[in-house]
């Protein structure tokens, strides 16, 4: 297993990693994405660690904290060999302090995740979602103080924009606070939206990717392709309408890429996948689920190999969409490549 700088800290992490949304599986959403009860999760905590996979990550909305609880059974005995990251900010409830990130609220939460997970401190914290009524010193002092006492250890952002991120990064640096290292941002051959704007943004600023959904919300499996209904089974016939959006034509065409590089290289379409996601700049990590031991041992094998440039170049093209709406000045900028040069190899 490959080890990388999670962005400008001194934190090694895996370039895979293993996602506990799985575990747990309760309510509509969560439970069409697996139900991995404690004894799977165990096993799977297990297979990952043997193929140096030590990266866990979950958050307080998954399946409302069991899948925390269960990751937490998970790791029992194996704490100092993992690392954990999970997510808050969320709605956990309908009071209204079971929201946001106020002072109240992040304190109130990372208590209720370390007793979840059963352990006295989280390796990494991430935002779950930008809280615009509480002033961006509010948190980051919060955060600070987290860190110090020794709950947390390292922070981050989940789904921000740069601008959002970068307001709280100027406030720690004003006030010497403890800066963000992460973002876990949707990153695909689906959905390259990461690159147009958040991605020289995170080089510039010192963040590392932590990749969600490497698979375009089950997209990218090699169950869909052209001219063929979604299989039965597919979670896509529950959960599309939670995730981010795809046109079935554009889909077809990386599809059809993937596919032949599959036949030259003997690996798997999602193996594909995530292999080219690794090429990125900026990603340290690749956040992968499974549903059981098969796909998680399947998705594994996305490393210890490498694609050969051409094949990126053919990815490449068959994914490359216009930038998100608005296109201005992204367009305006793609051409004076002299001045703005892609930020991807």
């Amino acid at each position: 297993m490959e080890y990388r700088q999670l962005g400008r800290s001194g934190l090694r992490v895996p370039a895979l990693s293993l996602g506990a949304g799985t575990f747990g599986g309760q309510g509509p959403l969560f439970s069409n994405w697996g139900t991995v009860d404690e004894a799977g999760a165990r096993r799977m905590v297990d297979i990952s660690l043997e193929h140096g996979v030590n990266l866990f990550d979950s958050a307080d909305v998954y399946s409302d904290g069991a899948s925390e609880t269960v990751l937490g059974s998970a790791i029992k005995g194996k704490r100092d060999k993992v690392l954990i990251s999970t997510k808050l900010g969320l709605p956990m409830g309908d009071h209204a302090n079971e929201y946001g990130t106020s002072r109240d609220r992040l304190i109130t939460a990372t208590d209720a995740a370390l007793k979840r997970l059963g352990t006295d401190y989280i390796d990494l914290l991430q935002l779950h979602a930008f809280d615009a009524s509480t002033p961006p010193q509010e948190v980051m002092a919060t955060l600070d103080d987290l860190i110090r006492a020794g709950k947390i250890r390292y922070i981050g952002a989940s789904n921000f924009a740069s601008w959002q991120i970068m307001k709280s990064l100027s406030v720690a640096d004003q006030h010497g606070y403890s800066r963000y290292v992460a973002h876990q941002v949707y990153y695909s051959l689906v959905g390259r939206d990461y690159e147009w704007d958040l991605m020289p943004f995170a080089e510039d600023q010192g963040l590392g990717a932590l990749v969600w959904s490497p698979l375009g919300w089950g997209r990218l499996t090699g169950k869909i392709r052209r001219n063929s209904p979604i299989p039965d089974g597919s979670r896509l016939h529950e959960t599309a309408q939670f995730g981010p959006p795809v046109k079935d034509e554009m889909l077809y065409d990386i599809v059809d890429v993937l596919d032949e590089i599959a036949l030259e290289t003997g690996k798997t379409v999602p193996q594909i996948a995530i292999n080219w996601l690794l090429t990125r700049t900026t990603v340290s990590s690749v956040i992968i689920g499974a549903r059981n031991e098969s796909q998680l041992v399947s998705n594994l094998g996305a490393v210890g190999w490498s694609l050969e440039q051409n094949q990126i170049d053919r990815l490449d093209r068959a994914s490359k969409r216009m930038p998100p709406y608005p296109h201005y000045p992204y367009y305006i900028q793609e051409g004076f490549s002299r001045l703005n040069p892609p930020r991807y190899p």
